[in-house]
């Protein structure tokens, strides 16, 4: 049975900035249309099987990997939390959630 989906602020942030980003860059919206429905493939695949993301040390907290985007979300009992999008083009040390 798949899970409730929750995007934390962060993640809805991030990911209207991912889209703006690619929006200014390209001069057109297609790529980020594109992005959007990858990234929410990956959402309903997570929800479905959570176990199927890469664990990371924080408890309950796994790794979806998604083109040059890590889809960071904690494993609840009855719901996945989505904590943040963060591009593989950024400095890892500049990672929150």
């Amino acid at each position: 049975m798949a899970k409730k989906i929750i995007w934390s602020e962060k993640a809805q942030e991030d990911r209207k900035s991912i889209f703006r980003y690619w929006n200014q860059r390209n001069k057109s919206n297609n790529y980020s249309i594109k992005l959007n429905k990858l990234l929410e493939e990956a959402v309903i695949i997570i929800a479905n099987y959570p176990k199927i993301a890469k664990r990371t040390k924080q408890q309950n907290v796994r790794i979806k990997i998604v083109r040059d985007y890590l889809i960071y979300f904690k494993e609840l009992d009855e719901e996945i939390y989505i904590l943040t999008i963060f591009s593989c083009h950024r400095n890892p040390a500049n990672l929150k959630f």
